[in-house]
């Protein structure tokens, strides 16, 4: 077995202050005995008003929060998936883009979010990120000690094609870092990390956002783990912090002996329109 933390966050609007709280996760990860962090989407800057967080923007290779990131992973020999962070880029938008570092502080993969939210809530909320965020092109899987991890953002988790295709290309866990709203995180937050890990027999690793934020949103929290039968290994509820959990590759193969739905899987034909 092999030991994952997560790192629940209130992500602010200085990205400085969000650096230090991810370098001390990492540390508090290593010194929990983790051999991989993860962190939750929009990890380094959590800001609706755009005119102040344009200030923050950077380029990847500019980014002070990444760099910090890398600089903690090196000096603790730990695995880092950076949930992600908004990053300036060509054409004028931005990338919604996550990142697995390793213990050198090496990036060993890049994935930007696919599926862009952009809805009206029943609360008044009223969402577009396709207005500041372009859609990633591809689905990403990547080696990491705790087995072969695919990787998506929030939004991604209502799109089981997705998963299909990351669990077709040999991950056997993914990870999910989220800024879930409240009243969507209340209603299926849950319900879809656990369908995800049962319909790929796989662990999900799902980072994410908590409390009230500078900038006025209330982010669910409830980061948690669960493993491939669909059985939570951990729910850190609202609070930030660390949590730790087991990660165990046994139940994969077990789960996928019990139900082996990667076997019985089947490209689908064109629909039959009567």
């Amino acid at each position: 077995m092999t030991r994952a933390a997560l790192l629940q966050m209130t992500s602010g609007v200085d990205p400085a202050a969000n650096a230090r709280v991810l370098a001390e996760g990492v540390a508090g990860a290593a010194a929990g005995g983790a051999a991989m962090l993860f962190t939750p989407e929009m990890s380094g800057l959590l800001d609706s008003n755009r005119q102040r967080a344009a200030a923050s923007l950077a380029r990847e290779e500019e980014d002070r929060v990444l760099a910090t990131v890398r600089e903690a992973a090196a000096k603790h020999g730990v695995w880092v998936h950076l949930g992600s962070l908004a990053l300036l880029q060509e054409g004028g938008k931005l990338a919604n883009r996550g990142f697995v570092i390793d213990g050198t502080g090496e990036i060993r993969a890049r994935y930007d979010k696919m599926h862009l939210f952009d809805v009206d809530l029943p609360t008044g909320e009223s969402w577009r990120e396709s207005a500041t965020y372009a859609p990633g092109k591809g689905p990403v899987t990547v080696d990491t000690p705790l087995g072969r991890l695919g990787l998506a953002i929030c939004y991604d988790l209502r799109f089981p094609g997705l998963f299909a295709a990351l669990s077709d290309a040999g991950a056997t866990l993914f990870a999910l870092p989220a800024a879930f709203t409240r009243p969507t995180g209340a209603a299926h937050w849950h319900i879809l990390l656990r369908a995800r890990a049962i319909e790929a027999a796989a662990f999900v690793i799902a980072a994410a956002q908590t409390g009230e934020h500078e900038d006025g949103r209330a982010t669910y929290g409830h980061s948690l783990v669960a493993d491939p039968w669909g059985e939570l290994l951990l729910d850190m509820g609202e609070a930030p912090g660390l949590g730790f959990a087991e990660i165990d590759q046994a139940r994969v193969d077990a789960a996928r002996a019990r139900v082996p739905v990667l076997r019985h899987r089947r490209a689908m034909p064109e629909v039959e329109a009567l």
